[in-house]
């Protein structure tokens, strides 16, 4: 499953040459999944009729839906979907993304994607790490709201042993086998002092070499580091890392005890207000400069549209699920409103997402009753 990403968005924001086709559609990841690609078939075709609209004939149609045709045929992937799918597809473009989202059916055909429906799935969904670590392994891993993966390193220690025999202190440690793990196997505990070294200072030469390896891959970084390991080296850890980020918070107890995926459950409970901070604070930011009549937050389309092509909104709030058709002449800022969707026209609210992401601007999807002033937009302006 490729999950989207902000870079995704980006890359569907750029202009395309010639039409655009997007298509959602809510998928069965179990059970009849034989209903998905009749599903898809029957947007596919609602999207040809478009295009004949558009003035395509029967050999253009038939290059242009060239990729998404050898898709379709593609039974193993109709059988191991998620929730949702989203297509997009242009002249020199075509990408499919399954999501653990359950999308409305919509097809949309334009001269841009439709990307409204994505933007749920970027509200929380940073990036984080987490470090598990006991005496005989060490992983990095990366996650996101709904992912975790193992990042492959190299130069990272296996294990403390690994590190002894590096550093030339077999002689200075005694061991005596442990009780057994989960998988049946015995751990090599270790005891005792020699030539100057206690139990802690060897644990710390140990993590003073996973430190140093992890530096060159995290130097970059600017998310959130979760440490996962047995409560008494989580603070020797602590004592020698040098990567800013890490969270004060941990998960205790050995995470080869942890599959991959409760590993992932406990560490997004820690991380997840993080990630909604920055929307609580937008929310709380437009509802009291509206509450105040201030003229830099608006619920008014009218207002709200020209601003986005101008690039004056900061932030920007727009309603899921819910579509408002018609268009907008930038030239003299007129905008015409239709009731049900016409040819030329093009859903307003995503225009204006659009346009806010060019501008670099924040964009949050919710449902329409958390929109400031139950509004189905609201904004925040720049100037």
């Amino acid at each position: 499953m490729n999950i989207i990403t902000r870079e995704d968005i980006q890359n569907l924001l750029k202009k395309q040459e010639g039409v655009c086709v997007s298509l959602y559609s809510p998928m069965e990841k179990s059970g009849d999944t034989q209903q998905n690609p009749i599903r898809f078939k029957n947007l596919l075709s609602i999207a040809e009729k478009h295009l004949i609209d558009r003035g395509f004939r029967e050999n253009e149609l038939k290059d242009y839906l060239s990729p998404v045709k050898k898709f379709q045929q593609d039974s193993l992937f109709w059988e191991h979907q998620s929730d949702g799918l989203a297509v997009f597809l242009s002249k020199n473009f075509f990408h499919s993304y399954r999501q653990p989202y359950r999308f409305k059916e919509l097809v949309f055909v334009a001269d841009h994607f439709h990307i409204k429906p994505l933007l749920p799935l970027l509200v929380g969904d940073g990036r984080f790490f987490i470090l598990a670590i006991s005496q005989n392994s060490i992983k990095l891993m990366q996650g996101t709201r709904y992912t975790v993966n193992e990042i492959d390193l190299e130069g990272v220690p296996e294990g403390l042993a690994s590190v002894i025999r590096q550093e030339g202190m077999e002689k200075l440690l005694q061991f005596h086998t442990g009780t057994p793990t989960t998988r049946g196997d015995r751990s090599a505990i270790f005891f005792g002092h020699g030539a100057g070294y206690n139990t802690k200072e060897i644990i710390q030469r140990y993590f003073q070499v996973v430190n140093k390896s992890l530096h060159e891959y995290l130097r970059n970084e600017k998310i959130p580091l979760v440490l996962a390991g047995v409560d008494y080296l989580l603070p020797i850890y602590r004592e020698v890392n040098t990567y800013p980020y890490l969270l004060e918070e941990g998960i205790e107890g050995n995470p080869e005890n942890l599959t991959k995926d409760k590993l992932h459950e406990k560490v997004w409970k820690i991380v997840e207000p993080i990630f909604y901070q920055a929307q609580r604070e937008a929310l709380e930011k437009c509802e009291a400069l509206l509450q105040k009549g201030e003229r830099t937050a608006s619920i008014k389309l009218e207002d709200i549209i020209p601003a986005a092509y101008h690039g004056r909104i900061d932030t920007l709030f727009v309603a899921i699920g819910i579509e408002k058709w018609g268009r907008f002449n930038p030239d003299n800022n007129q905008i015409i409103i239709h009731e049900k969707n016409e040819p030329g026209d093009t859903d307003l609210l995503d225009f204006c997402a659009n346009q806010v992401l060019r501008h670099s601007g924040s964009v949050f999807a919710l449902k329409a009753d958390n929109i400031p002033g139950k509004s189905i937009i609201a904004s925040v302006f720049r100037y």
